[in-house]
């Protein structure tokens, strides 16, 4: 089989763009929000179990596989088996949704961080602000667009020079960004109106003590469910970017070293995240502080800042640079994945087709920007969440595809081909695969109920 031209020029290169993928704006804004909601270190507990075993086995999959056939993720499952070429169009799906809202969002930090930039960013903290901002027509399209542009630019780089030279360059910035505020943010103190003392030490206590007062049946699955979906947003399993990032990995490159990287990278800053923001919000706003999704990052943490005076600013400033750099690696990944599929497709060159995803982004960001004031409607899901444009695609690609991609990719690998060829790649130049046994089990008889399970539960079936 003809090597590609486009590859990591070697295992360091991989785990950093591979991290940077798995390293987005879900990891910051939903991981915290799910901890303080499902008891803290409960929460903790079961996730950490979930990355080593549910993540390592999704990981281990895609990446394999992208490695073993050399072919994109549209491709590589009709490689393996030429009556499941349709799972690859399901994968291509899954990236070409996230692509349409995911520069929207990385606009809305772009604004934030440009606001800090320029003023003491007292405006942000105001209730209505974050409304009056996506509700506007022009300003969301114009950060998006700067947003995206710097997207686009990085891709058409192309792997080595652009994907691999860009992660070598922010991934260690955004670790000491993410490392310097968590430390920051246990030093805290504040005393409210009725004399209470509030500390950061008591905030990393809130986020670290598991709670299992009044634990039931019921909760725990809620929690189990919850940690599993946020499996999905941290490790960007099961929507072909790893496998495409897998068919760029040299033959020499050790897997099972490098997915072991991935994960500590991917879970270490998950939980640097939680001991970011839980303190800091628990000392200035109460256990009440804690709000879901986009209203953590741009509703409750502007007040934080606010609260902490002149260094505020500062700490805001680096803040959403180190969002910034979560949003943009994970934004590549996505669009790298989309464009490297479309040269498989129309056999065009890198630029070329570089240049017809960014109009397809382009075209569909400003329609999801628009969907806060021109196009907006709202309706029911399955689940029974009341949804608007950006939402819908949200879901359709995070709560129905993925799981359903996971479903048929372990009975895939479990059943039709065998959990063999994954473990012969990952042991292709000798190394031992230490969790082989464990990695045949999972694939061919958890992976595929607890996929089942949430994939009905997300849809409302159950």
């Amino acid at each position: 089989m003809k090597e590609k031209k486009s590859n990591f020029s070697g295992s360091i290169g991989f785990v950093l763009a591979a991290a940077g993928s798995a390293v987005g704006v879900g990891n910051i804004w939903r991981f915290p929000y799910l901890c303080a909601k499902d008891g803290g270190g409960l929460f903790l507990i079961v996730y950490l179990a979930l990355v080593l075993s549910f993540g390592f086995v999704l990981l281990t999959t895609d990446i394999a596989i992208g490695r073993h056939t050399k072919q994109n993720a549209l491709k590589a499952f009709g490689t393996l088996n030429s009556k499941w070429k349709f799972l690859g169009y399901l994968t291509f799906l899954v990236p070409a949704l996230i692509m349409t809202y995911y520069s929207v969002i990385g606009g809305w930090i772009t604004k934030y961080f440009c606001t800090y930039l320029v003023s003491d960013g007292s405006i942000l903290s105001q209730d209505s602000y974050f409304t009056s901002f996506i509700t506007s027509k022009v300003s969301p399209i114009v950060f998006m667009l700067l947003f995206l542009a710097l997207t686009a630019w990085v891709v058409y780089r192309g792997v080595e020079k652009g994907i691999e030279k860009f992660s070598r360059f922010i991934m260690p910035g955004l670790i000491l960004l993410i490392l310097g505020i968590a430390i920051f943010s246990l030093t805290l103190s504040y005393t409210d109106a009725n004399g209470t003392v509030r500390t950061g030490l008591q905030g990393l206590k809130v986020y670290l003590y598991p709670d299992f007062s009044s634990l039931t049946v019921k909760r725990f699955l809620g929690v189990l469910l919850d940690a599993m979906s946020q499996l999905f947003f941290s490790l960007s399993v099961s929507m072909g970017i790893m496998v495409t990032y897998g068919s760029y990995v040299k033959d020499d490159v050790d897997l099972n070293k490098s997915i072991n990287q991935i994960e500590i990278f991917d879970t270490g800053v998950a939980f640097l995240a939680g001991m970011m923001i839980i303190p800091a919000v628990f000392v200035f706003l109460g256990t009440d502080g804690m709000a879901s999704g986009p209203s953590l990052i741009f509703i409750s943490l502007p007040k934080v800042f606010a609260s902490m005076g002149a260094i505020g600013r500062i700490i805001a400033i680096a803040f959403f640079l180190m969002m910034g750099f979560a949003a943009l690696t994970s934004c590549v990944s996505v669009m790298e994945t989309l464009v490297a599929n479309c040269m498989e497709i129309f056999h065009k060159s890198r630029q070329k087709m570089c240049a017809v995803i960014g109009i397809y982004s382009l075209v569909t960001a400003v329609l999801i920007c628009l969907g806060y004031n021109i196009l907006y409607f709202e309706v029911k899901l399955p689940n029974g969440t009341v949804a608007q444009l950006l939402d819908i695609m949200d879901y359709i690609s995070n709560s129905f595809l993925m799981p359903f991609i996971s479903l048929l990719t372990s009975i895939l690998i479990g059943w039709v081909v065998g959990p063999k060829l994954i473990i012969d790649e990952v042991e292709r130049n000798g190394e031992h695969f230490k969790r082989a046994k464990l990695y045949c089990f999972m694939i061919r008889y958890v992976v595929p109920v607890v996929m089942l399970i949430l994939f009905l539960v997300s849809t409302g079936i159950i």
